[in-house]
């Protein structure tokens, strides 16, 4: 691998129309307030990621990819056609897709989008015309089940582009790497009695879905042992996340040896995001991808695609998916280190600088139950 790699980019100003509508209670009830309360999914957060990415001279040394829309083969691979269908029924006046995953009139389209910008980002890897990708889309896909959505996802986006990169490209093995703050259900259900598909979830415990993630979700049939949950306390940090990473997550992922690796990339772990409690910071982010990346090196041929999940602080959450895709770049001229909005706090907290005692606890855990199946 050459330094300054070719890294691709999947954006479309259509995933900006994807329309959420008001945050509910209990996603059927509206707060009682005078002054609406807009969704937490909001299109500002890509929409600021890329800017930044422009901003700081990153998206110049990405090719852009554009996407497709998944079709129906695509789909039904990881969705029911009743499924399907009733995303279909909602496109016309919006409505909730599953389980609070809502969509505005239209917004079948853009789900499709959605998932079409995962899959073409694989098709770009797998063929050689990219070393990496981001695929930068709205809305999100790792909750989604196979009969309805859930948790603000409505099509399965990496689920459906992993097995596109089975059916088109004829991969062999495939590692999802999940590090949004909430447990990946929707993915691990799609892969849970399959050993093609490892999957690895790091998660704040019982946060959402509260019934999932837990350690002894390790698979079925033939897929038992290749899917990991990595649940951590709350206020686990850099220092928590890049643990998991250097004794359970890299140490199975060199030992499966995938032919491609996918990041689920929710930056709601983030140290301001609303709907989780992890403080990690910039300099998390752009050092778990870069673990990641080396890896992807060293038993993937260098591919690698992440794909945007998660993360709902406005201000802070693009500022994590800007340091993400810097860190794809290495080698690149005319790139600016994106800036640590939290300022020099970033670093002085503890969580930046040290392993808790809650988390070493339940790395402790991560790692016997890891070591039941993987010989690290």
């Amino acid at each position: 691998m050459t330094d300054a790699r070719a890294v691709g980019l999947v954006f479309d100003d259509r995933y900006l129309t994807h329309n959420t509508g008001e945050y509910l209670i209990g996603y059927r009830t509206h707060y009682p307030f005078a002054d609406p309360i807009p969704h937490p999914s909001s299109p500002a957060i890509a929409g600021r990621a890329k800017h930044l990415m422009d901003l700081y001279g990153i998206s110049d040394a990405m090719t852009r990819i554009t996407p497709c829309a998944a079709d129906d083969e695509a789909l039904l691979r990881s969705h029911t056609r009743r499924y399907l269908d009733h995303v279909h029924e909602c496109d016309a006046v919006g409505g909730d897709t599953g389980i609070g995953a809502p969509i505005g009139r239209g917004g079948e389209r853009i789900a499709r989008l959605s998932a079409g910008g995962v899959m073409a980002a694989v098709d770009a890897v797998m063929t050689g015309e990219m070393n990496t990708a981001y695929a930068l889309v709205r809305p999100p896909g790792h909750h989604a089940e196979a009969d309805r959505g859930r948790g603000f996802c409505v099509y399965a986006n990496v689920a459906v582009a992993a097995r596109r990169a089975q059916a088109r490209h004829g991969v062999e093995r495939i590692a999802v790497v999940d590090w949004d703050v909430h447990h990946g259900n929707g993915t691990q259900d799609a892969f849970y009695d399959d050993p093609s598909v490892l999957f690895i979830s790091l998660h704040q415990e019982q946060l959402f879905p509260v019934d999932s993630g837990m350690l002894d979700e390790t698979g079925a049939g033939k897929g038992e042992g290749f899917n990991l949950n990595i649940p951590l306390p709350a206020g686990t940090g850099n220092a928590g996340y890049l643990a998991a990473l250097d004794r359970v997550v890299i140490p199975v992922l060199r030992q499966y040896k995938p032919d491609l690796l996918i990041i689920s990339a929710g930056q709601d772990a983030s140290v301001f995001d609303p709907l989780g409690r992890m403080s990690v910071t910039t300099r998390g982010y752009r050092q778990m991808t870069e673990r990641l990346l080396s890896v992807a090196d060293d038993v993937a041929e260098g591919r690698l695609v992440v794909a945007q999940e998660g993360g709902y602080s406005e201000t802070y959450a693009p500022y994590c998916s800007a340091a993400i895709a810097e860190a794809l770049c290495p080698g690149h001229d005319g790139i600016t280190p994106v800036e640590e909005p939290y300022g020099e706090r970033a670093e002085i907290i503890r969580p930046s600088r040290e392993v808790g005692l809650d988390t070493e606890r339940a790395l402790d855990e991560a790692l016997a139950n890891a070591r039941r199946y993987w010989q690290i």
